[in-house]
């Protein structure tokens, strides 16, 4: 099996959500229902010299993500229903809306927030990488999306391999919770 994951240059992302549009836009959601998602982190303020003048103490970054399609999913150990499931031929983690009931016991043992309840659906819905993307030789929607290339999805190996194996970065839950298939390049206040 060639597990599949993200890359993501956190150093690079300025936070214009393009990601995140492209996401809805392909997948089609409703109001609310952010497959990708892209928070803001702020710190710092202004500080007054003595001389009257002010100093930029200000920091922000962002930080862009979505299901990491993880090796020990919380979503699918605790699906009663067998839903949720990780693909054996890429690791990628998916819903079977048949067996689907909607219960969000997926939503509540995810740490990253991925699974998204579908009010219309009655159904738990959530990033599926653009398998059927990727299976016509194509980018995922948030790939493709990115100007600045701040993400790149492949064999997670590969990326390990290529960009190194920071997983979590600050404010980000513990990776040993479910070991994310996620490579970050840090912003540098995010370390």
């Amino acid at each position: 099996m060639e597990q599949l994951g993200f890359y993501i240059n956190q150093a690079r992302c300025v936070g214009c959500k393009a990601c995140v549009i492209a996401c809805k836009d392909k997948n089609d959601t409703s109001v609310g229902v952010n497959y990708r998602r892209v928070y803001p982190f702020e710190s710092g303020t202004f500080t007054k010299n003595g001389d009257g003048t002010f100093e930029n103490n200000v920091q922000a970054y962002f930080l862009s993500i979505s299901c990491n399609h993880c090796e020990d999913p919380g979503c699918v150990k605790n699906c009663p229903t067998t839903a949720m499931y990780k693909r054996e031929e890429d690791g990628v983690v998916v819903v079977d809306a048949d067996k689907c009931v909607g219960c969000k016991y997926c939503q509540w043992n995810c740490p990253y927030g991925a699974p998204q309840y579908n009010e219309e659906l009655g159904k738990m819905t959530k990033c599926n990488l653009c398998i059927d993307l990727l299976e016509k030789g194509e980018r995922p929607a948030c790939e493709a999306a990115c100007i600045y290339r701040a993400i790149e999805v492949g064999p997670i190996d590969e990326l390990r391999k290529k960009y190194g194996n920071v997983n979590e970065v600050k404010a980000m839950p513990s990776a040993a919770l479910t070991k994310p298939n996620i490579v970050i390049t840090p912003h540098k206040y995010a370390n």
